[in-house]
């Protein structure tokens, strides 16, 4: 246990921004199961509307540093291209 008051102070800070994460991680996982799931059940509609959530929590993680930007930006490309490739196979 810290006995420095700035020490004690860090401990707090960093538990706060641990919970946010595993907070945004955990929106960001939920939101990529469903897209995946309506890509399985082959409903392109849906996974369109959820890509399109699914884009918009990833950026908002890597706005707040969560997640880094460009690995962000490669998800929602491959995702995009993924569905791409599936409306295009219709």
């Amino acid at each position: 246990m810290a006995n420095i008051k700035s020490a004690k102070k860090r401990i707090l800070v960093i538990n706060k921004k641990t919970a946010r994460n595993k907070r945004i991680k955990s929106h960001v996982k939920e939101v990529l199961k469903s897209f995946e799931l309506a890509m399985t059940e082959g409903n392109l509609e849906e996974a369109a509307e959820k890509l399109t959530l699914a884009e918009k929590k990833l950026m908002q993680a890597a706005a707040k540093g969560t997640l880094n930007k460009k690995a962000v930006s490669r998800k929602v490309s491959r995702l995009t291209k993924r569905l791409n490739a599936a409306k295009a196979a219709k």
